[in-house]
């Protein structure tokens, strides 16, 4: 089951218009990405649960025929919270083991590695865990040696933190857990069942992963998974998702044009149809979504640019993300940390300072 019910608020506003799990990385919504992963693992049949503008994501994905995988939904009237999710799709998870993965994570987690743990120690339930080193933003997870959880911290400070493994949102269960939900309930995994599980003695084990695991919960960790993934970081199984390589530090789309006196420094993914103009610039980690124009003498600098985006003669940006159909007009300059929803407009020659978010279709004055 795919948790994809998630208002993504710590994400606004880059999900003012779309759910969370829709949210692209390297131009392919993440939830794809989980996908494909759950596909070169052999898993067939998913569940999503739906809140959020569900339409987004069952428009999208449909059925799930386009990807060879029976995919179902669960559509909430009111969130029932991520265990209460669960409880739901009862009938069709409680047949066998079953994974719970969340929609909007950036992972290349080994399940079959995962799976083997979890089956040699008999356990009811599986935590993937991944060691941080800020441990202020995360679920910790207190385990003995053999891998049994005694105990959970929710974002201690790194001193009085008892753990650095942090919880990923990527559990494997036995159906029985599923008894142990009550129905058409708010219930949440973190806070209700795994202590719960801690407390009774439960099998309850928590599995280190050795892959990479990335929460795009926050827009600095959603731009900076994106640098992850152009420095190969992280191992991607999406199909026609082309990451830049030491041999090839720029991937170019099908039909992008780029000028002979345009400037590519650094790794670069530049989507289909995008034209770069002469003389422009773009520098470190950089991801343009399809049908991107950058025109003369404009720069871009370790930034995400969404599609159908254009970006003026000389304007410039400097660490940040872009929505969808925005335009940025002649000399704007977007400094470090700014997020643009989608439609924005930055009219000529003005200056958006340090870590300002604007919301959908809001306009910045000509030279302000």
């Amino acid at each position: 089951m795919i948790l994809a019910a998630g208002v993504g608020s710590r994400l606004e506003p880059l999900t003012s218009n779309i759910p969370k799990p829709m949210v692209p990385l390297v131009n392919r919504p993440a939830m794809e990405h989980i996908i494909y992963l759950l596909l070169h693992h052999g898993v067939r049949e998913v569940a999503a649960n739906l809140w959020y503008k569900p339409e987004e994501i069952e428009g999208y994905f449909g059925d799930g025929h386009g990807w060879g995988i029976e995919l179902r939904y669960s559509r909430e009237k009111e969130l029932l919270g991520t265990a209460g999710g669960v409880r739901r799709l009862k009938d069709f998870l409680g047949g066998a083991t079953f994974l719970v993965i969340s929609g909007d994570a950036l992972t290349d987690i080994d399940l079959g590695e995962m799976l083997e743990f979890h089956r040699q120690r008999r356990a009811l339930a599986t935590i993937a865990l991944k060691e941080v080193e800020d441990t202020t933003h995360f679920g910790v997870v207190v385990c003995n040696q053999e891998g049994r959880i005694l105990g959970f911290q929710e974002k201690p400070k790194r001193e009085e933190a008892q753990s650095r493994l942090a919880n990923t949102g990527i559990y494997i269960f036995e159906p029985e857990v599923l008894d142990l939900i009550p129905p058409d309930t708010f219930y949440d995994f973190g806070r209700d069942l795994f202590p719960r599980l801690a407390e009774e003695g439960a099998p309850f084990y928590g599995y280190r992963m050795s892959g990479y695991w990335c929460d795009i919960g926050t827009l600095q960790q959603y731009r900076l998974a994106h640098y992850d993934l152009l420095q190969g970081k992280v191992r991607l199984y999406t199909p026609g998702v082309v990451l830049p390589t030491a041999e090839r530090p720029v991937v170019v789309g099908e039909g992008a044009r780029v000028h002979p006196t345009a400037c590519i420094e650094g790794r670069a993914v530049i989507g289909e149809g995008c034209e770069i103009g002469p003389r422009a610039r773009l520098r470190g980690e950089v991801v343009l979504g399809p049908q991107c124009r950058v025109e003369e003498g404009a720069v871009i600098e370790a930034s995400v640019v969404w599609g159908h985006t254009l970006i003026g003669p000389g304007a410039h940006l400097d660490h940040c993300v872009v929505g969808s159909e925005c335009s940025l007009h002649a000399g704007a300059r977007l400094s470090p940390g700014v997020i643009l929803s989608d439609t924005c407009v930055v009219e000529a020659y003005s200056e958006v300072a340090t870590g300002a978010t604007f919301g959908p279709g809001e306009v910045v004055r000509n030279g302000s």
